[in-house]
């Protein structure tokens, strides 16, 4: 395992994907359990993606954490996609570990409301808490949740708002197994904007592959501009980045 520091970001090698997430799902679990320690509940934002599934799975058999007083949250969600769509970002979290541990409670986005408004109704929810925990990913073309290079905003106003998916961004959906096809990839989605969720007093970003390796390259060593999203990061609190080895690029 290999450690690095890049601005705020302290960032761990691991030769396997197990390895990584292992290891995030078990420094993860410490804050948790250090911040339970401290406050009555905290208030979590899960990113929904295939690299986040080793970090999920060890995640959920970390012991010592109180779930009871977890609420969780998630961070986008494609248009037109209700509570429970076999390919939607609430169906694979609920799946994945709200089902699976009992959290205090579970704020999901429904797609299949009136997109605007349900940005308006998942904004006030989140206006109205502090994010303790920000666990995420990079995408291919830099993105954090759906903020792609073209509607990305370090200094967005919004919380949540409706964006138009980039072309780079719908094909990785299908380079990572969830769609048969790039025509079958929706084009719009909601999505928390930067601000909020780099606002976590912790974030913990776990990013796979080598499809992300010039991703997280751009974001760690090029410039904090929202050409690559993830830049934003070097300049975020407390960033705990846990990559592969086949994502690292020396």
């Amino acid at each position: 395992m290999k450690e690095l520091q890049f601005e705020k970001v302290k960032l761990k090698v691991f030769d396997t994907r197990k390895e990584m997430g292992r290891e995030a799902a078990r420094e993860a679990a410490a804050c948790m359990r250090q911040m339970l320690a401290a406050q009555e509940e905290i208030n979590c934002v899960f990113a929904a993606a295939p690299s986040q599934n080793e970090f999920l799975e060890h995640l959920i058999l970390e012991e010592g954490i109180d779930w009871s007083r977890v609420n969780g949250y998630h961070m986008d969600e494609y248009v037109g996609f209700d509570i429970g769509h076999p390919d939607s970002f609430n169906g694979f979290l609920t799946k994945a570990i709200f089902s699976r541990v009992p959290f205090k409670s579970v704020h999901l986005i429904n797609g299949a409301n009136d997109c605007h408004e349900e940005a308006e109704r998942y904004s006030r929810l989140l206006d109205g808490i502090q994010i303790d925990i920000t666990f995420m990913g990079i995408g291919e073309n830099g993105h954090i949740a759906f903020n792609d290079p073209a509607v990305a905003d370090f200094h967005d106003t919004k919380t949540v708002k409706v964006v138009e998916l980039d072309e780079i961004c719908r094909q990785q959906q299908v380079n990572d197994g969830c769609f048969p096809s790039f025509e079958d990839v929706p084009e719009r989605a909601l999505t928390v904007t930067i601000p909020k969720l780099v606002s976590a007093k912790e974030i913990f970003c776990i990013v796979p592959t080598e499809k992300k390796r010039c991703a997280v390259k751009a974001a760690l060593t090029g410039a904090v501009t929202e050409v690559c999203p993830a830049s934003i990061l070097r300049t975020a609190g407390d960033v705990h980045m846990y990559i592969d080895k086949a994502c690292y690029w020396e």
